[in-house]
């Protein structure tokens, strides 16, 4: 998503389905989440089932017409498959080819002989903070969890241990360091420097994710150990192929997304102007469904054809890659149904309007809103644009290192205790295999450690810079 698509996104926000006050309002939140809850965790009730009722639920508390909450519903449904449902394919596609070609074992057999024991976790948490740096957040997981998953089987890792640093260096990137789209709007709306906001973004992310990632994964290993998901593994390529491809060759095609995408960036950074060819061609070949399109085919050569696989064998991997994440789908697109309909009935203004007569320090009003956006709509950047939005103006008499800790510390907040509304928590869940209460004992406290852990450092760089 482009700075222009979320600005439009948030400047074109809906009117509120309901008129409801703000206590009802925070009773149908309370109850829609509760039901969500319930039905998962007391009547095991599947988690796309769950989250569709729990969003008519809150609705009908909160008073809003029904047509209207199934339409807020749908369109939540649709905006996230959109948004999310090619990559997770395109991923799992890749995932496959890597997997049936040998080239996923290539690059953990190569991981597991230079990087073993204490320092696989920091091996993992460099590899995801480097990836993740131009790659949503969703492209991050799809392209990384399929390595966790085999490191972890194949070196008697338990999966926290593995997968915590990965989530961590992805989380941090995701919500501090520009380009990605929530640190864009944040700069935008108060008028902060990029290049000093990239630069403290980078020196608040290490100690953060090193926290967060692995420092924390001892505990999370210890809290929830479970063994990595089989049906999620791709199996180890079959003893028959005589070759699998180079290491370089592997590297060079999981990273291409990245690449292209990184320098998509670059060009939008160095040109601005989007009437330029050259940064309109860059906005398509950077744009993730492309890139990873691209990294599918290039694939089809760099994996699949030095493995000895035929033209005809390429369409049955596909298909067989595609099924295992059908209900991933389902459940992702209910979880942005249900956040697009807090959102319509209301609640991400409700948060606003009750915040604006707090007297508190700028930056720590500018955290404290973003937590209360992030907990209410499950969404990150509408938790950033929201709060860059409304603590602007505070930063018009800030210094140029202030403005910038301003957008830093609205990053932070917004990425704060990740539960039930958030497509990310569902996508976390499914991925490792993990049960609701698991998911947050693991990924909803990482979440929040990273939240805590960021705003604190940014509140003690305004003392000294």
């Amino acid at each position: 998503m482009t700075r222009l698509s979320v600005e439009m996104l948030a400047a074109d926000a809906p009117e509120p389905i309901t008129s409801a006050g703000h206590a009802q309002l925070g009773i149908a939140v309370l109850a829609g989440i509760a039901v969500i809850v319930l039905l998962i965790t007391k009547f095991k009730l599947h988690a796309f089932l769950a989250l569709t009722i729990g969003s008519l639920a809150l609705g009908a508390i909160a008073g809003a017409p029904l047509d209207k909450v199934l339409l807020s519903f749908s369109t939540g449904l649709g905006t996230t498959v959109a948004g999310v449902g090619v990559l997770i394919a395109l991923g799992a596609i890749l995932g496959k080819m890597l997997a049936d070609s040998g080239g996923a074992d290539q690059i953990v057999d190569t991981i597991l002989a230079k990087a073993g024991g204490r320092s696989m976790p920091w091996a993992m948490v460099l590899i995801a903070s480097v990836i993740g740096l131009p790659l949503f957040f969703e492209v991050g997981i799809v392209l990384l969890i399929p390595v966790v998953l085999m490191v972890a089987k194949r070196g008697n890792y338990s999966l926290m241990r593995i997968g915590i640093p990965a989530l961590a260096g992805l989380s941090v990137m995701h919500g501090l360091v520009p380009p990605h789209p929530g640190p864009l709007v944040a700069i935008d709306a108060v008028k902060a420097d990029l290049g000093v906001t990239l630069a403290l973004g980078v020196l608040v992310a290490i100690p953060t994710v090193i926290i967060a990632g692995p420092v924390f994964s001892k505990y999370a290993a210890r809290w929830v150990d479970v063994p990595a998901p089989e049906n999620m593994i791709p199996q180890r390529a079959s003893e028959d192929l005589e070759k699998r491809p180079g290491f370089g060759a592997t590297l060079f095609t999981v990273l291409l997304p990245v690449i292209l995408m990184l320098a998509k960036a670059l060009v939008d950074i160095v040109i601005d102007d989007v009437e330029n060819p050259v940064q309109r061609v860059f906005d398509v070949i950077g744009a993730p469904m492309i890139a990873l399109l691209a990294s599918v085919l290039v694939g089809i050569f760099t994996l699949l054809r030095p493995a000895g696989f035929s033209k005809e064998r390429i369409s049955p991997l596909v298909e067989k890659s595609l099924a295992p994440i059908a209900g991933i789908l389902l459940i992702v697109g209910a979880g942005g149904g249900f956040k697009q309909t807090l959102i319509d009935t209301g609640v991400g203004q409700m948060v606003l309007d009750i915040s604006k007569d707090w007297s508190i320090p700028a930056l720590l009003l500018a955290w404290l809103i973003a937590v209360a956006i992030r907990l209410a709509t499950g969404s990150a950047t509408v938790a950033t644009v929201s709060a860059a939005g409304l603590v602007a103006p505070l930063a018009a008499d800030m210094s140029t290192t202030h403005a910038a800790l301003l957008v830093l510390a609205i990053g932070a907040g917004s990425l704060f205790f990740s539960h039930v509304n958030d497509a990310g928590f569902w996508m976390v869940k499914e991925y490792f295999g993990l049960s609701v209460g698991q998911n947050i004992k693991t990924w909803s406290v990482m979440e929040t450690i990273i939240s805590v852990v960021a705003g604190g450092i940014v509140l003690l760089l305004s003392l000294v810079i």
